[in-house]
């Protein structure tokens, strides 16, 4: 077991009922003072991640990691947007979501209160750092970042920058904590006394290492095989719009469309633009045998229908109904982000009831599956799971509640003697 850890772990243990009963004003008050010094200490943040970059390069780490490490103004600017959102948000602690009379007098109350103690793993992005921190902060978690080699000098000036910006404004010392070996990785899979909930970020590899290798509960996705069907009756200027930002907008994302299905009644119509619009975008196109027989495109196997490229490569496949592109998309994607583009609101319903996936969306691109676009205030991830969050996680996927009843003496005797009953009645 590393001391550093373990000593890492009781500490944030200690700080996070700390954290949770800051006030909403503290808090928000430490995240405008986390974005103004980001902002405050942008040439040394470039600095750092420059050498991150230029350490990457010569180690020939791969190209979709190396775009994902670097963290430049643009993304600077919209990570200090995200914790300004966030500050500006209502205080999510402390919010009755329900009240019920248990009997007279007896009141049963539930509250959102923190998860307790976040451990966030990830690969390669900085910005992934300030988002989690930001919202651990927002939602009163405790949290101990745990980011890849390759933004070793990146991860280590935000955390510092964050941490220190957070103390100054009333967060506890100890809010945020930051590990960074494969040797503490393995010592805190360990903590399950200490950590609540580990939120891994990276490559399906990745997750499914950290799934697997713990008892603490993980949220997460393995991962990102996001999917575009173009409908029969899909408007041949919005499909292709939809289709080219799906997949180019941003090629090294989860959200990032790689495979896109179009109804055969439309393949003769919405084939040659789009696949115009991809090649002159630079996008490999990888095409079933109805597909090559339209528009030159390379043959696509088996294998191609569950790979998630990050890349500028897109498989594409006719399908002869709604329901066959449901049944691809049910049996080869990841559950993250499925499109439907189409005229008609019936098969739009019907699609977004059908597909197994956290966001399903009609005429709208997959990259919009984003907590900060959803005005959650970035997120921490992508949840595919089912149980307790699902889409985007922000705000909300990191809370928990607590159930308080408030009464003037009663005890459970006579109710369970049967002289008493109770009312069982909802207040709000």
């Amino acid at each position: 077991m590393s001391e550093t850890v373990q000593t890492v772990t009781e500490r944030s243990r200690h700080v996070a009922p700390v954290l949770a009963a800051c006030s909403g004003e503290t808090i928000s008050t430490a995240l405008n003072a986390m974005a103004d010094s980001l902002q405050q200490h942008a040439p040394e943040i470039f600095a750092a991640n420059n050498e991150d970059i230029l350490r990457s390069q010569e180690e020939q780490i791969d190209l979709p990691l190396l775009k994902r490490l670097k963290f430049d103004q643009p993304k600077l600017d919209g990570v200090t947007d995200g914790l300004r959102q966030l500050a500006a948000m209502e205080n999510p602690l402390g919010k009755i979501q329900s009240v019920r009379e248990l009997d007279a007098g007896l009141i049963l109350e539930r509250v959102s209160c923190p998860i307790g103690v976040i451990g966030m793993i990830f690969e390669s992005r900085p910005d992934a750092l300030v988002q989690i921190a930001g919202l651990c902060a927002k939602s009163g978690n405790a949290v101990i970042l745990k980011g890849g080699r390759e933004a070793m000098e990146s991860n280590r000036i935000l955390s510092r920058l964050l941490h220190d910006a957070g103390t100054s404004a009333g967060l506890p010392d100890g809010w945020l904590a930051l590990i960074e070996t494969r040797e503490d990785v393995q010592a805190l899979l360990t903590r399950h006394d200490d950590i609540d909930l580990l939120i891994p970020r990276g490559s399906n590899e990745f997750v499914q290492y950290i799934m697997h290798n713990t008892t603490i509960p993980v949220l997460g996705h393995a991962d990102g095989i996001c999917h575009v069907y173009l409908d029969k009756d899909a408007e041949t200027g919005m499909a292709v719009d939809i289709s080219l930002d799906s997949k180019t907008q941003y090629l090294a994302v989860c959200n990032a469309a790689e495979t896109l299905l179009i109804h055969r009644e439309a393949a003769a119509r919405l084939l040659p633009p789009l696949h115009e619009a991809l090649s002159s975008s630079g996008v490999e196109v990888r095409g079933c045998e109805k597909t090559r027989a339209l528009v030159p495109a390379l043959p696509a196997t088996e294998e191609d229908w569950a790979s998630e490229y990050l890349d500028a490569i897109i498989s594409v496949r006719i399908v002869d109904s709604l329901e066959q592109a449901v049944e691809h998309i049910n049996t080869y994607g990841s559950g993250h982000t499925d499109a439907i583009v189409t005229s008609n609101q019936a098969a739009a319903e019907l699609f977004m009831r059908s597909v197994d996936t956290a966001n399903a969306f009609w005429n709208a691109s997959t990259r919009f599956a984003d907590g900060y676009r959803y005005g959650l205030g970035a997120e921490v991830g992508i949840s595919t799971g089912k149980i307790h969050a699902r889409g985007p996680v922000g705000i909300e996927g990191l809370m928990i509640y607590q159930w308080r009843l408030r009464g003037n003496g009663q005890i459970v005797a006579p109710y369970a003697a049967g002289s008493k009953r109770f009312t069982h009645r909802d207040i709000t």
